[in-house]
C-alpha cells in the first residue's frame, strides 16, 4: 500500500453471546470507550498485553525486509507461533514481478495458517509481515534510506492475527479461519500502484476457486496499533464489500467501541484487499487512513518514528475484538 489513491484498476473483480476468559491486560484501564453494558456480551479471550509482545518481537529482529535475516527470521517465527496454536501451516513459496514491469522476478513467500478446516463457515485473514526498505517519509532527507522497524506498518496487524491464533482454541470450532500472512507488500514506488502489495498479487494471481473453499469474506489488518488510532470505512472497502463493512462497523459498536470505529468514509487506498477483492472474495481493509494530525495515515507512516513507542496496546484489543466478534458472532 501505502498511499491514498483515487482510481485503480479493478479487472477481473466479481465485484456473541458468551465470554471465554483471558487475563487482564494494561489495556483495559485505557478503555474509556468501552460501554460496560455492551461489553458485557462481547467475547473477551483477546489479550492486549501479549499482542503488544508479538509486535515486541518482531520489532526485535530488526527490519524485516525480504531478503534480510530479520525477514527470514520473521518467517520462521510466524510459522511456529501458528503450529504452537494448533494451525495447518502452507507456504507459497514463488517467484514474482508485477505484470508489464521490467523489474527483476522477486522472491515472495506468503504464510497460511488454518484452524478448523472443514467447518461449516470460513473465513480470511490477512496482515502483511514484511516492512518498508525506507524511511522515505522522515523530514530530513539525509533519513531517507534508513529502514524502519514497522512496528505498526506491518507489526500490529501479525500481532493481532497472532493473538487471535492463540485464542482459537477457546473460541467456537463452527468457521474455519484462515490466516494468510503476506509478503513484499510495502517495498513500491507511489509512481506504479502495481510494485506494492506483491505477496496478494502472487496470492490473488494463484486462487483457483475450482480447487479450493472460497472464504465467505476476508479481513485485512493494517497499521492496528497507533495510539488513539481510529478507524474508518476505506473507500474499496465501502465499495465493493459494502455488507462487511457494515458487519464490522455494527459489532463495533455493540462491543462499545463506537469512538475507535466511527461510521465515517476514509480514504481510498492501495492496500492487499485490492487483490483479494479480484478473486471474486469480499474484501475490506481495517485500517487507519484519516489521522487528525495528516488527513491520511499515522504520523509515524514510513518514518523512524514508526516504533514500540508508538504503538498502544489498547488499540490492538479494540481491533482485535471487533474481529473476534465479528467472525464468532
Amino acid at each position: 500500500m501505502k498511499h491514498l489513491i483515487l482510481t485503480i484498476v479493478m479487472a477481473g473483480t466479481a465485484l456473541i453471546a458468551g465470554a471465554c476468559g483471558g487475563n487482564a491486560s494494561q489495556a483495559d484501564a485505557a478503555e474509556t470507550t468501552v460501554d460496560a453494558k455492551a461489553q458485557s456480551a462481547v467475547i473477551k479471550c483477546f489479550d492486549a498485553d501479549s499482542a503488544y509482545a508479538r509486535v515486541a518481537e518482531q520489532v526485535a529482529m530488526g527490519p524485516r525486509i525480504p531478503g534480510t535475516p530479520g525477514h527470514d527470521r520473521c518467517v520462521e517465527y510466524i510459522k511456529a507461533r501458528l503450529k504452537d496454536a494448533g494451525a495447518e501451516v502452507t507456504m507459497q513459496d514463488t517467484l514474482f514481478a508485477p505484470a508489464g514491469t521490467t523489474t527483476a522476478p522477486q522472491r515472495v513467500r506468503n504464510i497460511t495458517g488454518r484452524f478448523n478446516a472443514g467447518a461449516p463457515r470460513h473465513v480470511l485473514l490477512l496482515a502483511h509481515y514484511d516492512t518498508r526498505p525506507w524511511a522515505d517519509q522522515e523530514a530530513d532527507e539525509k533519513l531517507h534510506d534508513t529502514p524502519i522497524d514497522g512496528a505498526n506498518d506491518g507489526g500490529s496487524g501479525v500481532g493481532v492475527l497472532l493473538e487471535i491464533a492463540r485464542v482459537m482454541n477457546q473460541l467456537p470450532d463452527n468457521v474455519e479461519v484462515e490466516m494468510l500472512f503476506v509478503d513484499a507488500e510495502d517495498a513500491g514506488s507511489y509512481a506504479d500502484d502495481f510494485s506494492w502489495c506483491i505477496g496478494s498479487q502472487a496470492w490473488a494471481d494463484a486462487f483457483d476457486p475450482t480447487s479450493r473453499r472460497v472464504p465467505e469474506y476476508a479481513i485485512l489488518l493494517d497499521m492496528v496499533g497507533g495510539k488513539g488510532a481510529r478507524f474508518t470505512r476505506e473507500y474499496f472497502s465501502d465499495r465493493y464489500a459494502n455488507a462487511i463493512n457494515n458487519l464490522v462497523w455494527q459489532t463495533a459498536r455493540k462491543a462499545g467501541y463506537g469512538e475507535v470505529f466511527p461510521d465515517q468514509p476514509g480514504g481510498a487506498l492501495n492496500d492487499d484487499h485490492i487483490h483479494i477483492l479480484r478473486t471474486g472474495i469480499p474484501a475490506i481493509d481495517i485500517v487507519e487512513s484519516s489521522h487528525p494530525a495528516t488527513g491520511s495515515f499515522n504520523p509515524t507512516w514510513h518514518t523512524l518514528s514508526d516504533n514500540m513507542d508508538n504503538i498502544d496496546p489498547a488499540t490492538l484489543k479494540a481491533v482485535g475484538d471487533v474481529v473476534i466478534n465479528t467472525i464468532f458472532q
